[in-house]
């Protein structure tokens, strides 16, 4: 069962920086100046990302450590709290931040294309039903979700399971 999100960690994940920050993070620790790299983004502007992560718990500093010229860096690494969070009513400014992650990730992707898996499907469901739904791929998500991480090749999921209003 997922718990709400508070305030704060609603506001966290409402923006696609963040989302990608933490995903970085999941399978091994990185410093400020590593996932600034990756993203192609500004240390400041990422270390300002990354505090508001550190303080809402969505990710933890690891030991410290020296870098290439002997600074201090700090790697950090994703705690897997957002997966048992439900944003309820902060909902729509997460929904916005998921797909700007999902197009800034799919986006690296142009020349990879065929290891992308879409599909599209339109049903007609009772309550029950839709729940049911629901609560299979919520399962089928969990299962995976906590299973180990530490070999195979990393993918992502992105899910979207919506009332299609254009039918009524």
């Amino acid at each position: 069962m997922r718990r709400p999100a508070t305030d704060a960690e609603a506001k966290a994940l409402a923006s696609g920086v963040r989302l990608r920050i933490i995903r970085l993070c999941l399978d091994r620790a990185l410093t400020n100046k590593e996932i600034a790299e990756r993203l192609d983004a500004n240390p400041a502007t990422v270390l300002h990302h990354v505090r508001t992560l550190v303080a809402t718990g969505f990710l933890v500093p690891q030991e410290e450590r020296r870098g290439p010229r002997g600074a201090r860096e700090v790697p950090y690494l994703a705690t897997g709290k957002s997966w048992q969070l439900s944003v309820g009513e902060h909902g729509a400014g997460t929904n916005q931040a998921m797909l700007e992650a999902f197009q800034q990730e799919l986006a690296l992707l142009e020349d990879r294309a065929e290891s992308v898996n879409f599909a599209r499907l339109g049903l007609r469901l009772t309550p029950q039903e839709w729940q049911e739904l629901q609560d299979r791929f919520q399962a089928l998500l969990d299962e995976y979700a906590h299973r180990e991480r530490t070999h195979g090749r990393p993918y992502s999921i992105f899910l979207a399971m919506y009332e299609d209003r254009s039918r009524d």
